[in-house]
C-alpha cells in the first residue's frame, strides 16, 4: 500500500481508484476517483476485526472497490457499503466507503471508513434488509 502523504502524524495510504459510473448510484457529485485509507482507520479495522483479518484482506480492498458485487445504501450521506464475495473463503468482505463530493474540502478523497467480513448467512440477511444501490450484472 503506497503512502500518499503524511499530514502531521496521520499517514494517508492510496488504495486505488473507483469507476465513477458504478459509484454514481451513491451520488452524482463525485469529486475524485481516488480512494485512500488513514492510519487511524487501519487501526480501527485492526482493533475491531483483528490483525489477521486486516493482513489477509487489505490486499483485496482495491479489487473490492473496482469490481463490487453489490453497493448498499448506508445511513450517512454520501456513504455506502461496497461488497464483494471472496470465493476461496466463502466470505463477503464489505467496505464502508465515504465518497468525496464537490462541496467537500478540495483535499478530501474518497475514503474507507471500515471493513467487515460476513458469512453467507449474514450476507443473505443483508440482501433482504438493505437497500441495494448497485448489483453486478
Amino acid at each position: 500500500m503506497e503512502i500518499l502523504e503524511n499530514k502531521g502524524n496521520i499517514e494517508v495510504h492510496r488504495i486505488g481508484k473507483i469507476d465513477r459510473e458504478i459509484y454514481r448510484c451513491i451520488t452524482e457529485d463525485i469529486r475524485t476517483d481516488e480512494v485512500i485509507i488513514t492510519d487511524e482507520r487501519i487501526a480501527h479495522i485492526r482493533e475491531r476485526r483483528g490483525n489477521e483479518f486486516y493482513d489477509k484482506y487489505s490486499g483485496v480492498f482495491d479489487k473490492i472497490l473496482k469490481e463490487p458485487d453489490y453497493i448498499f445504501r448506508e445511513k450517512r450521506e454520501h456513504t455506502a457499503l461496497v461488497c464483494k464475495r471472496i470465493i476461496e473463503d466463502e466470505k463477503y468482505i464489505n467496505l464502508v466507503l465515504r465518497i468525496a463530493i464537490e462541496t467537500d474540502n478540495p483535499e478530501y478523497k474518497n475514503s474507507i471508513i471500515t471493513a467487515i467480513g460476513e458469512s453467507e448467512k449474514r450476507f443473505a440477511q443483508r440482501l433482504r434488509n438493505n437497500a441495494i444501490l448497485y448489483k453486478k450484472e
